[in-house]
């Protein structure tokens, strides 16, 4: 594919400048939490971790990928801020966050802030 593209055509593909950047997340639930303790756990992830720092949720109730609720990146703050509140949870017995990583393009390295 062509390397000289408009600013329109980047725009569109969410690439260079417009990378959206997310990260994944893997839980682990305790094996004796049952389903109306997992439910309840994923509605306060979805209010308080993810709604109230603006960001969206896509995945299952063990595995996902977080993104901003709105077009561009998720910083580094919100990340730990996921991260923390989710290791502060007694539901779970491990949790995953990955590095930060392009959400469109995972296998492409994070563009360097110029």
């Amino acid at each position: 594919m062509a390397t000289n593209r408009s600013q329109r055509l980047r725009k569109k593909l969410c690439v260079d400048e417009f990378q959206e950047l997310g990260f994944e997340l893997n839980l682990d639930f305790k094996e004796d939490l049952s389903e109306k303790a997992i439910d309840a756990f994923l509605s306060a992830f979805l209010a308080d971790a993810m709604e109230a720092n603006g960001l969206g949720y896509v995945g299952g109730d063990d595995y996902g990928l977080v993104c901003l609720q709105k077009r561009g990146s998720v910083s580094e703050e919100q990340r730990a801020a996921v991260e923390a509140w989710l290791k502060a949870r007694t539901e779970l017995t491990s949790v995953e966050v990955s590095p930060l990583l392009d959400v469109w393009y995972p296998e492409k390295p994070i563009n360097p802030v110029a």
